[in-house]
């Protein structure tokens, strides 16, 4: 194979794999979020990327404040985690309030709203941070690799971002099937008027599901400033692949997130590397596509009595 020896492949893939399971870890997560808002709200949300950038500026804003403290760049790693998801979270809530809510079962008018937001929020990044990219410094514990041979190097920010992508996905897993507000919601998402007639309060369900929804993408923005810069438009580079992992998943399906988000996320890496980004990109689509052709609920269907 373009003769590379069997070493240098295997050194190749497991590289290749690994940087896959970084983009894998920010892809999720995103696709977690947007799971939420579109899986259990049918809210097609084309602003999602940007409530990503907030929490990765929200991040940004932090970590300037403490790096100058004896140990706040230690520090600002683990509080950046609940100021983006918060950051996050209150600017979705109010979102949801001023615009979204007058919007549900209209999902092409959904569209055109939050892809103008997009453009708006992209506008107000740009005008509030500037127009050039902005980077968070890595504390020294989060920076080197870990070298299990003298071909295979694993960054340590990529094992940290992994570990904190299981955390989140075994949160919402807990939230949307363990606890009683996520029991609202599927009930919601079940029957809405049934779920009014017993008393659940169903424009709130949706409101704080869509606002935990982007509070999750604000903590793929802070996962997201350990491995890349951060730019206004930084969102707009993931919307179009989280869309298609929550599609191709299944909507509504933590599951098929999973599965769609690590299938993607590999295929586009090792693809990357012997073909480049842009044939990559094309040939994961039409892959995609091809399957959805044949399934075209994806890979797994949530079970909604409708």
């Amino acid at each position: 194979m373009g003769g590379f020896s069997a070493q240098d492949l295997t050194a190749i893939f497991v590289m290749q794999g690994f940087a896959g399971l970084s983009f894998f870890s920010v892809l999720l997560l995103m696709a977690l979020g947007l799971a939420i808002i579109y899986g259990q709200m049918r809210v097609i949300n084309m602003a999602h990327g940007e409530f990503m950038v907030i929490g990765a500026y929200a991040t940004y804003l932090l970590t300037s404040a403490l790096r100058h403290l004896p140990g706040g760049l230690d520090v600002s790693v683990f509080l950046a985690i609940p100021v983006a998801f918060l950051a996050a979270f209150v600017v979705g809530y109010f979102i949801e309030w001023l615009l979204i809510r007058h919007l549900y079962h209209r999902p092409l008018d959904t569209l055109l709203a939050t892809w103008g937001l997009a453009l708006i929020m992209q506008q107000g990044f740009r005008s509030a941070f500037g127009a050039r990219e902005v980077s968070v410094p890595v504390p020294d514990w989060l920076r080197g690799s870990y070298r299990p041979t003298m071909m295979i190097d694993i960054p340590l920010n990529g094992l940290a971002i992994m570990l904190l992508t299981v955390l989140v996905t075994v949160a919402v897993w807990w939230f949307l099937y363990r606890s009683r507000w996520g029991l609202r919601v599927r009930c919601t998402t079940a029957n809405r008027e049934m779920s009014g007639a017993v008393g659940i309060n169903t424009k709130r369900v949706d409101r704080m599901t869509f606002a935990i929804g982007c509070g999750i993408a604000g903590i793929a923005g802070a996962a997201f400033t350990t491995i890349s810069s951060t730019g206004p438009t930084s969102g707009s580079l993931y919307i179009v692949d989280t869309f298609l992992v929550v599609v191709f998943g299944g909507a509504g399906s933590l599951v098929g997130t999973i599965a769609s988000a690590f299938s993607i996320a590999q295929a586009q890496s090792i693809m990357e590397f012997f073909m480049g980004g842009s044939m990559a990109k094309v040939l994961t689509l039409l892959t995609v596509i091809g399957i959805l052709l044949l399934r075209p609920e994806g890979l797994v269907a949530s079970k909604v009595r409708r």
